[in-house]
């Protein structure tokens, strides 16, 4: 099922991410990785100094892009509602281990379609994944899972995000001496500030606007049937199979991909345990930023639950590599797994109609 309402701005969004990745990949950031917010936000968390991976340090503009954006539409069309409150802790952890499942896949959901683009067969292994995982979740949507109602919140609240986006960019620039910066591997890839910072703020007003998520899409086909969402990440893939076509990027297979690994079962676990965790908390990681810049506290609460599992991946080595997720990685990825279904399980209704609490 498909509704006209809102149908074509979700493909122009699609169209306009894959081709910026492309053209971000093209002037600098890492193959394959044009557009990463799991990827962005490790990035962002080595540059803080939250983690000593030396490889992985950069304040991504993308991320304030995406942001600011998103914040800017939202007061233009009235949209900037601060709103918060709903299990705010619980949403933190579940954040947590969906940037444990990314990075032991190593990437995001929109990573993940990116590099299907690129020919990289893995993320297919990935796919499968991430469906299983909206699957699990969306079991207990129907069972009645909520984390509660969020209420409205001081406009100053929803202040927050865009002011840290602006802060991050200040640092980037500035250069301060307590902010790191990789002198090689993915994080001394980019592209120039200038450029990075646009793409991010035209694809978070796109998405803003269209609402684009890859989970709720997936969620939406499960549920009620609905392929509205899907037809935007569809117009991703195509823009940016044609554009890897076009730059000679496309390398089909599962071996010698960039930033990937061949390991199937955490492949699939990883963000198995990604698309699990995004059902719960209502949105992928590109969703989470982007509700984060209209005002949603708790989505915000979310962002920062990504940075801290990003700094989490990689101090206790859960973070995965071309040779494939370590042992902290599996072990975190069954954890998580674990752990989203005891929540799952106690803040969903019982037969009886009454609300199970933690």
């Amino acid at each position: 099922m498909f509704q006209r309402k809102g149908l074509i701005l979700l493909v122009v969004t699609g169209v306009v991410i894959g081709i910026a990745a492309i053209l971000l990949m093209t002037m600098g950031n890492p193959a394959n990785m044009g557009i990463c917010v799991a990827c962005f936000l490790r990035d962002t968390a080595g540059a803080l100094g939250l983690d000593g991976a030396k490889n992985v340090q950069y304040i991504r503009p993308e991320i304030s892009g995406f942001l600011l954006g998103a914040f800017v539409l939202a007061l233009g069309s009235k949209e900037f509602r601060p709103s918060g409150g709903s299990a705010p802790l619980v949403r933190f952890i579940i954040a947590v281990f969906i940037m444990l499942g990314a990075l032991v896949f190593l990437g995001c959901p929109l990573r993940m379609v990116l590099r299907l683009a690129a020919g990289d067969m893995n993320a297919l292994v990935g796919l499968a994944g991430f469906i299983a995982g909206i699957g699990g979740g969306s079991v207990f949507l129907n069972r009645g899972f909520s984390l509660g109602r969020a209420t409205d919140q001081p406009k100053t609240s929803g202040w927050v995000m865009p002011a840290v986006a602006a802060l991050l960019l200040v640092f980037l620039v500035v250069r301060p001496a307590y902010i790191h910066f990789s002198e090689s591997g993915p994080g001394a890839a980019h592209a120039p500030i200038g450029i990075a910072l646009l793409a991010g703020l035209v694809i978070g007003a796109l998405a803003q606007r269209s609402r684009m998520c890859m989970a709720g899409g997936v969620r939406d086909v499960m549920l009620i049937g609905n392929y509205n969402l899907l037809i935007g990440y569809g117009a991703v893939f195509v823009a940016a199979l044609l554009g890897n076509l076009y730059v000679g990027n496309f390398n089909p297979g599962f071996a010698g991909q960039p930033i990937a690994h061949t390991d199937i079962i955490w492949n699939f676990l990883g963000m198995a345990l990604v698309g699990y965790g995004s059902v719960l908390i209502g949105g992928c990681p590109l969703r989470q930023v982007i509700m984060a810049g209209e005002g949603n506290a708790d989505a915000g609460i979310s962002v920062f639950g990504m940075l801290i599992g990003a700094a989490v991946a990689h101090n206790f080595g859960i973070a995965a590599s071309p040779a494939g997720a370590p042992v902290n990685g599996q072990i975190a990825v069954v954890i998580g797994l674990v752990v989203l279904t005891v929540i799952a399980f106690a803040n969903s209704k019982t037969r009886k109609g009454t609300m199970v609490t933690a």
